[in-house]
């Protein structure tokens, strides 16, 4: 343990810590939540949504098992498993630049957006995209803040948009539906329909919240919002008008004095509450409502290729309603698209750099974050772009590629977590006895689907 004179800081209200679960909980809307799980519903109903249901409540212990390390250690999951062995950084770094820089957000987008404005050329307009991110992410004066803004906007815009939508098309047999559903009850069968794909479940189970590595980037957002002991860490700035600073990335834990054990349990409290309200939720709450407005709008229909679920439910939506709600359903999906875009690029991103310089230095050298970030950052958008120019662009392929490669990657960060908490932590602020049984079972639900993937 750390001989730091540090005491954990004063524990703020709720109000003041709403926020870090937003970014995730954006890294979710344009994958799982807006494609994955809307998908499955229009295909085979609402019966899978006990998938989502466990997906994202599993994502949910992982989540806050990752704020339990750096509230009591002020740095990322990352530093620790690299105080531990070598290897870890060289695993973070191609786990998450291969799946993460495959661009299935923008060029979903891009297809929406074509579909509503034709002359626009769909493989431009996703390069444009993608460089736009970039340069949204370059230019704000601190990323954090960024990042937090443009997805509590696009949240609180979006969500209440899409429950008018749902309260006015679904009837009380839809919602019978998906409390069944819950539960593993489809339309004349139990768990999975015969014919179901398992990679589509998996991908959408995976995606049933932020999806792989980047769960374990919560780290940096409580960090940055100056929780526990991430108050005295420092931010990453901006790459245009300022200077790239030099920070240690190692933090510094507190003593196990009686004021500290007070302070930790309020503060395990209170990020157990935030992440709850916010990120498991609403996430929840979307998976559900996105799914029954699926359900009651194009179950049954001809929807087996790339986005077309999606552009049936604007023109039912829209035939129900008026053609500018059609229109304004499509707007929303695309702003979800984007902003997922640019929140698995500014998470990915800082996870790379971070474990490129902990592959380089020690841990408590002092090292440049912010230009190694913004490197990780256009060599992304840089593959990204190149996938596109290849040819290589439809949408639900790519997030469905991009989700079981993270599925794989999840598997690992459960066990990761786990053994970080119980080998780095003081026992007084490791988990206890049904977390760590959940963190395994975890491990074994994810191997589960990747080998009867991998056996068909």
């Amino acid at each position: 343990m750390s001989k730091s004179q540090l005491n954990l800081p004063p524990v703020p209200s709720l109000s003041k810590s709403i926020g870090p679960s937003f970014i995730l909980l954006g890294l979710a809307l344009g994958s799982g939540e807006l494609i994955l799980w809307p998908y499955l519903a229009a295909t085979w109903g609402l019966g899978l949504l006990w998938g989502g249901l466990l997906g994202i409540s599993l994502q949910y212990i992982l989540n806050t098992e990752v704020m339990r390390y750096t509230l009591a250690w002020g740095e990322s999951v990352f530093v620790g498993l690299r105080k531990v062995s070598i290897l870890f950084p060289i695993w973070f770094i191609f786990s998450t630049f291969i799946p993460w820089s495959i661009p299935g957000f923008s060029s979903a987008s891009s297809q929406i957006l074509t579909r509503l404005m034709p002359f626009l050329p769909e493989k431009a307009l996703a390069i444009f995209l993608l460089i736009a991110t970039g340069l949204f992410l370059s230019a704000g004066k601190s990323l954090y803040q960024t990042m937090e803004t443009y997805q509590r906007t696009v949240i609180l815009l979006g969500l209440p948009l899409i429950f008018i939508l749902v309260f006015f098309l679904a009837g009380g047999e839809d919602w019978s539906r998906a409390a069944w559903g819950l539960v593993g009850r489809g339309e004349g069968w139990w768990w999975f329909p015969q014919g179901v794909g398992l990679a589509a479940f998996l991908g959408a189970f995976a995606y049933s919240g932020a999806g792989g590595n980047l769960n374990l980037a919560q780290s940096y957002y409580i960090k940055e919002k100056g929780m526990g002991m991430g108050k005295y860490g420092t931010k990453i700035t901006s790459l245009v008008g300022s200077h790239t600073a030099q920070a240690k990335l190692a933090g510094e834990s507190f003593a196990p004095t009686p004021a500290n054990n007070r302070r930790w349990k309020s503060w395990w409290r209170l990020v157990q509450i935030e992440h709850g309200l916010v990120f498991w939720l609403l996430g929840f709450v979307s998976i559900v409502l996105l799914s029954v407005l699926a359900r009651t709008t194009v179950y049954g229909h001809d929807h087996a290729s790339g986005l077309t679920f999606l552009y049936q439910e604007a023109a039912i939506i829209a035939d129900r309603t008026y053609p500018i709600v059609g229109v304004g359903f499509l707007v929303i999906a695309a702003m979800m698209l984007f902003s997922t875009q640019m929140g698995v690029l500014e998470s990915s991103s800082r996870i790379i750099s971070e474990n490129i310089l902990l592959l380089r230095f020690n841990t408590n050298a002092k090292v440049n974050v912010t230009t190694w970030f913004f490197v990780a950052l256009w060599g992304q958008i840089s593959l990204g772009i190149v996938i596109l120019l290849v040819g290589v662009r439809e949408p639900r392929f790519l997030l469905t590629l991009g989700a079981l490669l993270n599925a794989a990657a999840m598997m690992v960060a459960f066990g990761m977590v786990l053994f970080l908490n119980t080998r780095r932590l003081h026992p007084l602020y490791q988990p206890g006895l049904i977390r760590r049984v959940i963190m395994v079972a975890a491990v074994a639900i994810f191997a589960f689907f990747l080998i009867q993937i991998a056996m068909k």
